[in-house]
């Protein structure tokens, strides 16, 4: 039986996900290799994977911080928190640190107004947060490095 379109995006999208987590972005090469083994246009593969904002097309950061910049939050000082953030971190939103610690990206809504402003770092939610505050996020990530590597 002839596999259809639809089944090939379902399967994209798991595919996708299988190489996000191994690679920790998409790598151009696996990308073809998967159009390829799909019978998909590399085009039709190349747009899945950039119209999901969980996909990345280049190396993320071992920590990746997201920074919300929706209404509640940005009436709340979040411009303040992304500002600190990036002057803690030495890099811009889109961006990783040249050691290939942190990437940095800001986001719209994270669907957690009331706790705003938010800051998510390696999936955990940090809300309330102030530009004082951000120090001892990035230092438990530091700390928990610094434990691994004796481990």
């Amino acid at each position: 039986m002839e596999s259809t379109g639809k089944e090939n995006k379902g399967n994209l999208l798991s595919i996708l996900q299988d190489v996000q987590k191994e690679y920790g972005y998409l790598p151009e090469e696996r990308l073809r290799e998967i159009s390829a083994m799909l019978g998909m246009s590399f085009i039709d593969v190349y747009g899945v994977a950039t119209f999901y904002r969980s996909f990345s097309l280049i190396p993320r950061g071992r920590h990746h911080v997201k920074v919300c910049l929706g209404t509640a939050c940005h009436v709340r000082g979040s411009k303040r928190i992304l500002e600190e953030t990036e002057g803690r971190l030495g890099i811009q939103p889109g961006e990783t640190s040249k050691n290939g610690e942190y990437s940095l990206e800001t986001v719209m809504c994270l669907g957690c107004c009331a706790i705003g402003p938010v800051m998510v770092v390696d999936q955990k939610y940090h809300g309330k947060m102030s530009p004082a505050k951000i120090e001892s996020v990035l230092k438990t990530l530091d700390e928990k490095q610094c434990l691994s590597k004796v481990k």
